[in-house]
């Protein structure tokens, strides 16, 4: 995979400024691309590359562009020590200090599965990443519908990261990363988000998270790839359905065109979508929108 120009060599603090240097803040010590590569990239493994960049604009748009131009494979990985044009679902845009968390975005091809089952993607990056951070960070991670991880911390959800799968070309799709690891409680960019510090990680290392985060993903991915995308045979449906937080829950999907609809979430159908029962009985799937999740009166 060729580095996204204006990247090489672009340190997080250039020389002269405060605080200047790689090992300037010790709490957030730098990734190490070599180990990163010795670490995932093995003949027979899924993992073909593994990039670290200092600074980017966003992981996603690098990736994207690299994979339209042929310039990365499938199993390439793009990781940034820092963003500063992160985006989220609806363009919404965020940055964190640098070091501070993982961002990072893979490139995938699943040629085998139908392009209508591929809106799984984004719902099994959820499962890997959770199920991933369960068990290195020792935080029990539960998912919102479709593409958020929360933790609780003082008896309240909060987001610690977010997931975005965006087409790249006809035949690939690059699903981007983030979580936050160290941020502090006056570096979170809206009271609702916490990191993995916040909520008592006793691991807040980035490279175990990372290695184990990848390695979760291939798991997930190469088993749904094999089993034709099929949800069910994945067991994809039913471990997302066990980890979702949404589930159950009085719900209100904002959807496209300033609307809006309030039910519970019942069930995520075989195609991704959350299905909401309305108070006039109606079981309506919601394939996007924004979903909020309401207090119990």
């Amino acid at each position: 995979m060729t580095t996204p120009p204006g990247a090489e060599g672009n340190p997080s603090n250039e020389p002269g400024e405060p605080g200047a240097g790689r090992w300037s803040d010790l709490g957030r010590p730098p990734l190490n691309a070599t180990a990163l590569r010795r670490a995932l990239v093995r003949d027979g493994g899924f993992w073909t590359d593994v990039e670290l960049v200092s600074r980017t604009g966003s992981t996603n748009t690098d990736l994207v562009a690299l994979a339209v131009d042929g310039k990365a494979e499938e199993g390439a990985v793009l990781v940034a020590e820092e963003q500063d044009a992160g985006r989220g679902r609806l363009e919404r845009q965020w940055t964190a200090p640098a070091r501070s968390g993982l961002f990072f975005s893979v490139l995938l091809k699943p040629a085998e599965v139908p392009v209508e089952r591929w809106g799984w993607l984004p719902l099994l990056a959820g499962v890997a990443t959770a199920t991933a951070l369960s068990r290195t960070a020792g935080v029990d991670t539960a998912l919102k519908w479709p593409n958020d991880l929360l933790l609780t911390v003082g008896g309240e959800e909060r987001k610690v990261g977010g997931i975005l799968a965006e087409r790249a070309g006809n035949d690939g799709v690059v699903i981007g990363i983030g979580i936050n690891v160290t941020l502090r409680e006056d570096e979170l960019p809206v009271p609702t988000a916490t990191s993995l510090a916040l909520a008592g990680s006793p691991v807040t290392d980035r490279d175990p998270l990372l290695r184990t985060v990848l390695r979760s993903l291939e798991r997930w991915y190469v088993d749904w790839r094999a089993a034709g995308g099929d949800p069910a045979a994945s067991r994809l449906q039913e471990t997302y359905a066990a980890g979702c937080a949404t589930l159950g829950r009085t719900v209100r999907a904002e959807l496209p065109g300033d609307r809006s609809l309030v039910g519970e979430a019942v069930a995520v159908d075989g195609d991704g979508r959350l299905v909401l029962a309305t108070e006039d009985g109606v079981q309506q799937p919601i394939g996007a929108g924004d979903i909020v999740h309401l207090r119990a009166e």
